[in-house]
């Protein structure tokens, strides 16, 4: 029914559908403008600390300072004539009304802040809501910076803000990374139609990523809605878009290659291939409640922005596809004169062989993903490393590489505590791993009976014996302790402390559904089990390749962040999750019918391997291709971020679809049809 009426007003869909992808383009800009970059966890003691300082002291909190450096040429010192008043006049020169800077000359021991030849200042400027929190105050000191030496030196600024920016991601549009991901797209539908039809999953992409930007605007009228969802809406949409887009054609051209006429293909295409559309779409977006019930802002903005797409691209896939399907399909087969095979010779191929060997392929395809998986059991989760921000040979990179080579890379995060008690509060810089406890003389660092204290590691708080610190300074209790260091230990306790339940819902509410889909309890038990492991693996690739520096230097020219970003793997068990469940129901459908229509468990799984096998590598390749394309974002976060959904995708459909699936499929027989029935 659904499909008769698209087909009668197919030029009306037709044409809905070009308005809202017009409106949508023409709106995303501003949609992507009103994105927000704030990560909050409220409840949480960092944050409410950090929030506290913002309000009380103006800055800093959850931004980490900006950091003006010097280093002396080789053989000068500070204590060369003239040279000590030059660095006071530089520092000096710092200070603007409403902000709050540290320096050698307004602390009560400026020994932590020199060291050898180099010596360094601490500068909160207020901040600026949006990407760049001191976009406004990067000018003045800029300006403040200008021609200004030290012993013939250059003053650099450096800090987190400054590195991150010397990337060049703020300054990227999100369409560079589409326009890559739909590139790769493009080749691999060209090589898979060898026609003008390649052209029509991308449109239908294009038609979902600009309406999901219009739903996107809305959203951000009621709430914050985190800047990640612009490279979800973007790259994932991509993808699911054309994986969709992808299952229906296929049918579409089995119908026709059997001799049904156009509409009738669609017709068909429509009652099977678009019903397994429709469950994956909402299998996907089920995913995302591991996201949206969590009680964190931004999260739960990043999945409901998720969450969009691939409705959206189902809503797409069957409106806009059938219709243009029946108006311009068989045309847009050309230059192909005949319609192509759609069971793959090669896929046969490989489906008769895991069969046969059914136990063997379970067994080596098991222990490979579980080989990969190890690694995951020493994840730790935080921030990236300084190091893996600061390449490059920007000003900010060279400063921070000029402080570590002084022994003082950890001042670009320094703990900061707000104390009643400044001179018990000293007393911190006894625990190992404190540099010096700063007390500030200077104007702005004192509100009401409060005194804010910056404190200085001796390591990057980004690493485990920093974490350690940063954890002995909050056990000793000597106030309120805030910072970004201080707030990565709240954020994994507030992702994480409660995650089980909000996974296992989700996992329930999945079984239910494939179980009614497929008629069978093993098949979704067995589908669940799989995306588990699979994601375990890709976890395991991760962390070798980022934590551990096993190929980052390689692969993206970055060093080891030394840690998993903290909200990565919650959000890319969510996506892979829902993302690989779509193969999984497109193998299986596809098994069932043949299981349906007479075929022994053998010959279905067989030839629903060799139905679903170049589908899936095709649909897999895109996705991964969209996610090779984030990864060029010079965001480390963004980066590690892609790096487990690409490798996600691939093991999914090589590892687990292609040999795991059909093995056990082909193993356990007629457990796999078991129904409860009705009596």
């Amino acid at each position: 029914m659904w499909t008769e009426w698209i087909l009668r007003h197919r030029r009306l869909v037709m044409l809905g559908w070009l308005v809202l992808a017009v409106l949508g383009g023409a709106l995303a800009p501003r949609a992507i403008d009103r994105l927000s970059y704030d990560f909050s966890f409220p409840g949480q003691p960092a944050y409410e600390a950090n929030q506290q300082i913002r309000e009380t002291f103006g800055g800093g909190g959850d931004v980490d300072p900006l950091v003006v450096t010097v280093t002396l040429p080789q053989g000068r010192t500070f204590d060369d004539p003239g040279v000590r008043d030059e660095l006071r006049e530089a520092f000096t020169a710092l200070g603007r009304p409403g902000w709050r800077t540290a320096t050698p000359f307004n602390v009560a021991d400026p020994a932590p802040f020199m060291s050898g030849g180099t010596a360094f200042a601490l500068v909160y400027p207020p901040i600026t809501p949006g990407p760049g929190p001191y976009a406004a105050a990067l000018p003045q000191l800029d300006q403040a910076l200008a021609g200004a030496t030290v012993g013939g030196a250059p003053l650099l600024l450096t800090g987190v803000e400054p590195l991150n920016e010397s990337g060049g991601g703020s300054d990227r549009p999100i369409i560079v990374e589409i326009a890559l991901g739909a590139g790769g797209a493009l080749v691999v539908l060209a090589l898979a139609f060898g026609s003008l039809l390649a052209l029509v999953p991308l449109l239908l992409a294009a038609v979902a990523i600009t309406t999901t930007f219009l739903l996107v605007l809305a959203l951000t009228a009621g709430l914050d809605v985190s800047f990640i969802v612009q490279y979800l809406v973007g790259l994932i949409g991509l993808g699911v878009a054309i994986d969709y887009a992808l299952l229906i054609i296929m049918c579409w051209r089995e119908e026709r290659a059997a001799g049904a006429d156009n509409e009738q293909a669609v017709r068909t295409a429509m009652a099977t291939a678009g019903r397994a559309v429709v469950f994956s779409g909402v299998t996907v977006a089920i995913s995302l409640l591991a996201l949206i019930v969590l009680p964190l802002p931004f999260l739960r903005s990043v999945g409901l922005g998720g969450l969009l797409i691939p409705l959206v691209s189902v809503l797409v896939a069957v409106t806009l596809l059938p219709a243009l399907l029946v108006s311009a399909g068989t045309r847009l087969e050309w230059p192909r004169r005949r319609v192509p095979k759609t069971e793959s010779r090669a896929w046969l191929r490989i489906g008769r062989l895991v069969v046969r060997h059914r136990w063997v392929s379970a067994a080596l395809a098991t222990a490979a993903l579980v080989l990969l998986a190890l690694p995951v059991f020493g994840i730790r989760l935080g921030s990236p490393e300084l190091a893996a921000i600061a390449g490059g040979d920007s000003p900010a990179a060279v400063g921070y590489r000029n402080l570590a080579d002084a022994g003082l890379a950890s001042v670009l995060r320094p703990v900061e505590l707000v104390s009643t008690d400044p001179a018990g509060a000293a007393q911190l810089d006894q625990i190992d791993g404190v540099k010096a406890v700063v007390t500030p003389t200077g104007p702005g660092w004192t509100a009401g009976d409060g005194t804010l204290l910056p404190i200085l590691l001796d390591t990057d708080p980004a690493t485990p014996q920093g974490a350690d610190t940063v954890e002995s300074i909050v056990r000793a209790d000597k106030g309120e302790v805030g910072g970004t260091a201080a707030q990565d230990a709240d954020a994994v306790e507030a992702i994480y402390g409660d995650s089980w339940w909000v996974l296992a819902l989700v996992v329930v509410v999945t079984f239910a559904l494939l179980a009614r889909a497929l008629r069978s309890i093993w098949l979704p038990i067995k589908a669940l089990l799989l995306n588990v492991v699979s994601i375990a693996a890709a976890y395991g690739l991760t962390v070798l390749i980022w934590q551990d520096g096993r190929g980052s230097e390689a692969l993206f020219g970055t060093e080891s962040s030394g840690s998993i970003t903290v909200w990565v793997p919650i959000a890319a068990f969510s996506f892979l999750f829902g993302l690989s469940m779509d193969y999984e129901v497109f193998i299986l459908s596809r098994i069932r019918e043949g299981h349906d229509a007479g075929l022994s468990t053998d010959e279905a799984t067989i030839h629903g391997i060799a139905y679903t096998g170049r589908l899936v590598t095709s649909a897999a390749l895109i996705l991964v291709l969209a996610f090779i394309a984030l990864s060029t974002v010079p965001v480390v976060d963004v980066k590690i971020f892609a790096t487990t959904l690409a490798l996600g995708i691939a093991l999914d459909a090589t590892i687990v679809r292609g040999v795991l699936t059909p093995a056990l499929v082909a193993a356990f027989g007629r457990v796999n049809w078991w129904w409860p029935s009705r009596s």
